[in-house]
């Protein structure tokens, strides 16, 4: 039997393809496709997408672009009440920044099963010894997630094994 859709499913995906919108901006500037979206009361609060190879910082993955924006815009480190949409199953850096902003829920679309710390290789929001646990929501837009890093990956391959000068 399908599943049941909901207006929280609905919101679930137009948000996540926002993120998706964050993931092609950051394609666009030779990063890792991943994108995110705070979203806090039903409306977006803040965007984020992979910059760390631009800024040379590696902790600026989208997750962390995004909850800095959204520290600022609403003068809190704490973001209580608020939901992060990403692309990719956040690692466990993020994952920590993420429990220390307090969110409420974390929405993903692709599972990352190298570094994903919300179930893949580890779920950091089900340890009991920690103090605060977020709701963690995997799978939203899944395949287009997944398709969106699978073409980056495929194109970069492509790139690495042409020759200068060769026709394409």
């Amino acid at each position: 039997m399908p599943a049941a859709i909901t207006t929280r499913n609905m919101d679930d995906a137009f948000f996540m393809a926002q993120a998706l919108e964050q993931a092609r901006k950051a394609w666009d500037l030779g990063e890792v496709p991943v994108g995110a979206v705070l979203v806090k009361d039903g409306r977006i609060v803040a965007v984020g997408c992979n910059q760390p190879i631009g800024a040379h910082d590696p902790t600026a993955h989208a997750e962390i672009m995004a909850l800095r924006a959204a520290a600022q815009v609403l003068g809190n480190y704490r973001l209580p009440g608020c939901d992060l949409y990403v692309t990719l199953e956040p690692c466990a850096m993020c994952a920590g920044a993420m429990m220390h902003a307090r969110l409420s829920r974390i929405i993903f679309g692709a599972s990352d099963p190298k570094t994903g710390a919300c179930g893949s290789i580890i779920n950091l929001f089900a340890q009991e010894k920690l103090n605060h646990h977020t709701e963690v929501v995997s799978g939203v837009l899944a395949q287009q997630c997944s398709t969106l890093l699978k073409d980056f990956f495929a194109q970069r391959r492509q790139m690495a094994h042409s020759k200068p000068g060769e026709v394409q």
